[in-house]
């Protein structure tokens, strides 16, 4: 069976003339272009890009794998550099691919009175933020009271997502074999009154954890790169999604090279 494929890129004249020569070299290897039920998605640009494209194709993770090309600053999800296109084209069109799964976060948003909740999924990240002041929430581990939180925000993690905006606030980095999330404090208020852990919280999968706001406040939810707006927040529940992302593979690239690459030197 000929392997249906889709091309997603960042915009830019580098990532727009990959995906013209991609295109023309796996139709002529007679492979299927297929936007709609793609087997295989290759995102051309940055992590931004598939980010973008994990949430196009949402509805089909149990179907579609991702792979990255690099045009980017940022290329920790993209395996291959431009200078590698004929070698991956070889590859797509004449090589079964491995597939990698990583754990994705889940966030249920259950509002005050009769509305219905909102279920969502991240690759990278939730953060809850408020342009009212603190974020001020109880924090409910497996149904039992944990802390109440006051500060800037928190932000709910997968080990993929560990090194992005989570590592930036301190967070650790977490393999992806890991099934688990991460809950990481934005400028938590510490005093003499107000008292949190201060770290980083690492929940197994069968560790939920639900933010309760304490008052009435519109709440900034981003997910990935998604930022919606929300009021009468009931509770904001966080647990390792049932779902998973799959990412194709035609070679190894383990994920402590990933973390070295991105972040110990900058050779490529």
């Amino acid at each position: 069976m000929r392997v249906k494929y889709a091309l997603t890129s960042k915009g830019d004249s580098v990532s727009d003339e990959i995906l013209a020569k991609m295109k023309n070299y796996l139709t002529e290897f007679n492979l299927v272009l297929d936007d709609e039920e793609p087997d295989l998605v290759i995102s051309i640009g940055g992590d931004g890009t598939l980010l973008e494209a994990f949430h196009t194709y949402i509805h089909r993770l149990d179907k579609t794998a991702f792979i990255g090309v690099h045009t980017g600053h940022l290329g920790f999800y993209a395996d291959w550099m431009p200078k590698e296109l004929e070698k991956l084209i070889i590859e797509v069109a004449r090589t079964p691919f491995q597939v990698v799964e990583y754990p994705l976060l889940e966030i249920t948003i259950r509002p005050k009175g009769d509305g219905e909740e909102d279920r969502f999924l991240a690759l990278n990240e939730c953060s809850v933020k408020t342009a009212e002041g603190s974020v001020v929430l109880d924090v409910e581990i497996k149904g039992e009271h944990f802390e109440t939180f006051r500060g800037d925000g928190l932000c709910i993690s997968t080990p993929s997502g560990s090194t992005a905006y989570n590592k930036a606030l301190g967070g650790a980095i977490i393999h992806p074999s890991l099934e688990a999330i991460q809950i990481t404090e934005m400028a938590s208020i510490n005093n003499r009154v107000f008292r949190t852990v201060g770290s980083p919280l690492i929940l197994p999968k069968h560790h939920t954890c639900l933010l309760k706001p304490l008052h009435d406040r519109s709440f900034m939810i981003t997910l990935d790169h998604i930022t919606r707006q929300y009021s009468d927040v009931k509770s904001i529940q966080c647990r390792v999604a049932r779902e998973k992302v799959r990412f194709a593979r035609f070679r190894p690239f383990p994920f402590w090279k990933r973390v070295h690459d991105s972040f110990i030197t900058d050779e490529q």
